[in-house]
């Protein structure tokens, strides 16, 4: 099968700092390194490097070829990419001695993807794909119900948190993953329990602590492996991409969680985003 993600395109900056600055403070970085990233692309590097057949729908600037050529490099099928007349989406981020992180967001092109991009794109899917969106593009709730409506299973990650893009997206969602923070926000703006969601499987990433595993029928917490992290960017998004690509293969959840949990706690051991999330060999031989 397939997994078309609906997912935003970055170029990501990335300064090391002492501590993640107050406000209005000054503070000298000691480096600066630049890396492609968005919680889109992320997604779709590790799938592919899970071993996923992934088709990328989004949009970038007119001169970002160097971007298409890093995603084609990893596996992602980027036939699905728009060319716009905007700036390529990028991040600020800044990441202090102990790995904790801070992201300032532009959107760019993908606030600006063309509908008929993500139509021309769907019609191509088969029953039993998987759709993925998270909050950083437009159009998820559009995509997710021609998704469904095409036989798709629908993924979504609910970050960064919107208690709108929630609520839309709820109602049509397969699998929903979340963190502790973004958990507790869609509780308090849905008005219902975690438990309580019409979704069949919601997943609750809790960082060092592991994650919950939410059903009707109850909560199942698996323990994280311990690592000493060096960079929390993007580790959700390998977890995500991680456990989707175990799912799409048709490993069971308890199987996908702990693969995708192995790749996230090597990638927090690693400075970068989507360049540096490791392939599934790295990921089975990761012994912590």
């Amino acid at each position: 099968m397939a997994v078309w993600n609906l997912g935003s395109i970055n170029e990501d900056i990335v300064y090391s700092v002492p501590h993640i600055p107050a406000a209005g403070e000054t503070l000298a970085a000691t480096q600066m390194r630049h890396y492609l990233g968005g919680k889109g692309a992320n997604m779709s590097v590790a799938l592919a490097r899970a071993g996923a057949e992934v088709r990328h729908i989004g949009a970038i600037g007119q001169s970002s070829d160097w971007i298409v050529d890093r995603l084609s490099g990893a596996g992602v099928d980027t036939r699905h990419i728009a060319r716009l007349p905007f700036a390529t989406g990028h991040a600020i981020i800044v990441v202090d001695d102990a790995g904790e992180n801070a992201i300032t967001l532009f959107p760019g092109a993908n606030a600006e993807i063309p509908v008929e991009t993500v139509q021309g794109a769907l019609s191509e899917a088969k029953t039993g794909d998987w759709f993925l969106a998270q909050n950083e593009t437009v159009l998820q709730e559009e995509s997710a119900t021609l998704a469904k409506d095409l036989g798709l299973r629908v993924a979504y990650a609910a970050a960064p948190f919107s208690a709108g893009a929630a609520r839309a997206m709820v109602p049509m969602t397969d699998l929903l993953v979340l963190n502790a923070v973004e958990a507790a926000q869609l509780e308090e703006a849905s008005g219902q329990g975690i438990a309580d969601l019409p979704v069949a499987d919601v997943i609750v990433t809790r960082g060092a602590e592991g994650c919950d595993w939410v059903t009707a029928e109850g909560t199942r917490h698996f323990e994280a492996l311990k690592v000493e992290p060096v960079d929390t960017t993007g580790a959700g998004d390998t977890f995500t991409g991680y456990l989707l690509a175990g799912l799409d293969r048709g490993a069971s959840m308890e199987e996908a969680i702990e693969l995708a949990q192995r790749a996230a706690a090597l990638m927090v051991t690693r400075h970068g985003t989507s360049d540096v999330i490791p392939d599934i060999a790295e990921v089975q031989a990761f012994r912590p």
